[in-house]
């Protein structure tokens, strides 16, 4: 089990949780016993006693409204593993444990033997989320030749910036962090920019995006993944008319946006929010995993794994986009 921001910060007390709960969402686990009836993945095989999986990081109930209209990832009565009150009948319900208890109706995805556990445990929060965000943006701007900036390069923004050269998009990473524009470069960003950089400085995004090449400078997808609130207003500023800005990263209340709506209609510019994720979203995470998992350093974003007795300790450690529990 990796360990995600949304984990410390519930240590921390900056994100509301009912206790006591078992923490740890992003997992990856072999099956070792199967309820009256079995299970199955969301390809329809039903599931092996021993088979290696990940499952989705919310369960959604399947009937209510929202579900039967597409967007289960924001079922009325969702349940997410790592978040919920502990309960009798779900005592195991995150991945900090020796044991997890699935749930039926959870999404499950059979995932290869030869992976890493370090590359495939991020699947079900990170490499998901990516895969929703840029669907979101690919209904608006097709992937294939897009120029995409990016701000924020953890987890969200590395895994995007590959993803998103994978499908044939020209990536600029935006971060004040050095260290995490030189990890974006590696993770298929052709320019990397530093927000905080003086107007007219080699090193901000303006010149980071025209040096991208091409003949367009402007992008036409952005993708806000820091939760900056600067980061909102900077990309507003520069995506091309008729782009998208795709925003994942504001999860926590901050202050309001300003959005001039007669910017909005000249340029022809969407807005979409994405928090979640459906179960296709997942099964392309782990798509994506198999097929470039190994391309990317994803294993070494995992800077270190602590055994189960020691999660205080990951919980407190930091200094690398994941760090990791064994149990």
């Amino acid at each position: 089990a990796t360990v995600c921001g949304s984990d410390v910060e519930t240590v921390r007390g900056h994100r509301p949780a009912s206790t006591p709960l078992v923490l740890g969402h992003e997992q990856v686990g072999r099956v070792i016993a199967l309820g009256r009836g079995g299970a199955k993945t969301t390809d329809g095989k039903r599931v092996a006693l021993g088979e290696r999986v990940v499952w989705s990081a919310a369960v959604p109930c399947g009937r209510c409204a929202r579900c039967r209209r597409g967007v289960p990832q924001q079922c009325v009565s969702l349940q997410k593993y790592g978040h919920e009150r502990m309960r009798r009948g779900w005592e195991l319900s995150g991945g900090f444990a020796t044991h997890t208890h699935i749930l039926d109706g959870t999404p499950l995805v059979a995932v290869p033997e030869h992976l890493p556990a370090e590359v495939l445990a991020p699947a079900s929060c990170p490499t998901a989320t990516v895969a929703a965000a840029l669907e979101a943006a690919a209904t608006i701007v097709p992937l294939d030749g897009a120029l995409v900036v990016i701000a924020g390069a953890g987890m969200l923004g590395l895994t995007a910036a590959a993803m998103a050269t994978e499908a044939g998009a020209k990536v600029v990473v935006s971060d004040p962090l050095p260290e995490r524009r030189d990890a974006a470069l590696l993770f298929g960003a052709i320019a990397v920019a530093d927000p905080g950089a003086a107007p007219g400085s080699r090193s901000g995004l303006p010149h980071a995006l025209a040096s991208s090449g091409g003949r367009a400078s402007a992008p036409s997808i952005a993708l806000e993944l820091s939760g900056a609130e600067s980061a909102l207003r900077s990309l507003l500023s520069v995506v091309d008319v008729g782009g998208v800005l795709v925003l994942a990263g504001s999860v926590s209340p901050g202050s309001d946006l300003p959005v001039v709506p007669e910017v909005l209609v000249r340029h022809l510019l969407t807005i979409r929010g994405v928090h979640n994720y459906a179960p296709r979203h997942l099964e392309e995470a782990v798509r994506f995993l198999a097929e470039a998992g190994t391309k990317y350093p994803f294993a070494q974003q995992v800077g270190a794994v602590f055994p189960l007795a020691e999660v205080d300790a990951a919980l407190a450690s930091g200094g690398f986009p994941r760090v990791a529990v064994r149990p």
